[in-house]
């Protein structure tokens, strides 16, 4: 089972959590990047903005899916990204991965992660006193 979703809200935890429990999964792992207030050069990051056409990035990030649950034996896999507006602390991004084993829960979710912000077709607008930048990232 996978999900995968680019959303204009807040994103669920309890969700995700929900979406990756399998009885037979001896490990699940959940991963969240939230809006800090640092970037190089920029401290003071108050929040970021999102902008991201949801048809080509759930796209992409299904294909990173597929080649995860090529290379490790997953069960269940959770992937959403936010777009609009997020204030600092607020979660943009979560990948859930389950599987029978640890380790390849953490390694499927930190490739899916590592992929994610490589490949997916996301830009973010940092914002901090006195500026404002648009960077291709997540």
């Amino acid at each position: 089972m996978r999900h995968i979703a680019v959303l204009d809200e807040a994103l669920d935890l309890a969700a995700t959590h929900g979406r990756i429990a399998d009885p037979s999964a001896g490990a699940s792992v959940v991963f969240t990047g939230h809006v800090r207030d640092h970037s190089p050069g920029k401290d003071g990051v108050t929040k970021l903005e999102y902008e991201a056409y949801e048809e080509h990035v759930e796209s992409a990030i299904g294909v990173i899916v597929d080649e995860a649950v090529e290379r490790w034996p997953v069960l269940r896999v959770s992937v959403e990204h936010r777009t609009g507006t997020a204030l600092l602390g607020e979660e943009t991004v979560v990948v859930g991965v389950a599987a029978a084993h640890r380790g390849d829960a953490f390694a499927a979710a930190r490739f899916i992660i590592d992929e994610l912000k490589a490949r997916a077709p996301i830009w973010k607008k940092e914002f901090w006193p006195g500026g404002e930048e648009w960077s291709k990232g997540s």
